[in-house]
């Protein structure tokens, strides 16, 4: 199934969502072997949104850019939820002097790799969950 992407009282102005969905599923694909069925579900919202989501399901009372649910049942199925703020994007574009579409799709990529099994808590973990986003960023600007 093709990754599904919605706006939640925000607009993400993602473009070419067919051709991300396919992207996200190769990348599935790639990571998470015996993954047969692939359902992604990105909801962009505002700072307000995701921060009440982090306090309700993680007690984290901080503004983030993105959370990863993994709501799969089984191992040949992978099913998640990621929320992302458009908030965030933007104020991380101009924090790290970049393009806000490039910020958007290196978070997308962030979510998916999450659910491939890519942690970030650790320096090196951190190192190596940066070095597959900028592979994926490469990689789908190729694709364009």
């Amino acid at each position: 199934m093709p990754s599904r992407f919605y706006d939640q009282d925000v607009r993400s102005g993602l473009k070419n969502k067919r051709k991300l969905s396919a992207f996200l599923d190769g990348l599935v694909s790639r990571h998470r072997k015996g993954v047969k069925k692939t359902t992604l579900t990105y909801i962009f919202c505002s700072d307000e949104a995701l921060l009440e989501i982090n306090r309700q399901f993680l007690n984290h009372d901080t503004y983030t850019d993105i959370i990863t649910f993994d709501l799969s049942e089984s191992d040949t199925e992978l099913v998640g939820e990621i929320y992302i703020s458009t908030d965030r994007i933007l104020d991380n574009a101009a924090k790290f002097q970049t393009e806000r579409d490039n910020e958007l799709h290196r978070v997308i990529f962030h979510g998916a790799l999450h659910l491939c099994g890519f942690k970030d808590k650790t320096k090196t973990d951190r190192e190596e969950m940066r070095r597959m986003e900028e592979q994926c960023l490469k990689q789908y600007s190729k694709e364009q």
